[in-house]
């Protein structure tokens, strides 16, 4: 049987990218500057590094920063609206996109395929999520991935143009971090979550 043994810490100080993977936390707390024109060209070469069986590339990418920012504020608005959200959600919808300088709406595209069944591009889609942040975290911004009703609602999904076979997989929110890191994660024991098959 084989066996899961916690890392020495000595061993994950003389492997930094091994002290990266197991250092990723999502950041919450957001502000200006986001990536740059050229930072983000990176954070989207790491999404397309995502396991992607037969190169479908089912995922689209919607940036918002800027005014692209009130405008998608505005589609959550009448989403909200839509949906019969009370005045709170409703009220505070156009400044949902303004958590953060930017937002990356994540979308599974399906593509008609025999061999890659939807749920497999669905994972692939969500993977791009993950590989995006921490492609940010790389280049020294904070991001969280946000899910949430918006992400189900079929208004929405109209407001954006999403086609019959699209689905938003999440919001990826990206900027500096708005306060400096707080200590070390809590180290988990992940035999909690394992069984042996």
């Amino acid at each position: 049987m084989a066996e899961l043994n916690a890392a020495e810490p000595g061993s994950i100080r003389d492997n930094p990218v091994l002290a990266f993977l197991l250092g990723r936390h999502s950041c919450h707390k957001v502000r200006a500057p986001g990536p740059n024109e050229a930072e983000l060209q990176l954070i989207l070469q790491a999404a397309l590094r995502a396991p992607d069986f037969l190169r479908l590339r089912p995922f689209r990418f919607l940036i918002a920063q800027d005014e692209g920012l009130d405008r998608l504020g505005q589609a959550m608005q009448r989403a909200a609206i839509a949906a019969g959200k009370d005045a709170t959600i409703i009220d505070r919808a156009p400044r949902m996109p303004h958590r953060a300088p930017l937002l990356i709406t994540v979308v599974a595209s399906l593509k008609p395929n025999n061999t890659v069944p939807p749920f497999d591009q669905e994972l692939c889609a969500g993977s791009t999520v993950l590989m995006m942040q921490m492609a940010a975290r790389a280049l020294g911004y904070g991001g969280v991935w946000r899910s949430g009703w918006l992400m189900y609602d079929e208004v929405l999904h109209r407001e954006l143009a999403l086609g019959e076979h699209e689905r938003i997989v999440g919001f990826l929110y990206l900027g500096t971090p708005a306060h400096a890191e707080s200590g070390r994660l809590p180290v988990e024991n992940p035999h909690d979550y394992v069984t042996w098959v």
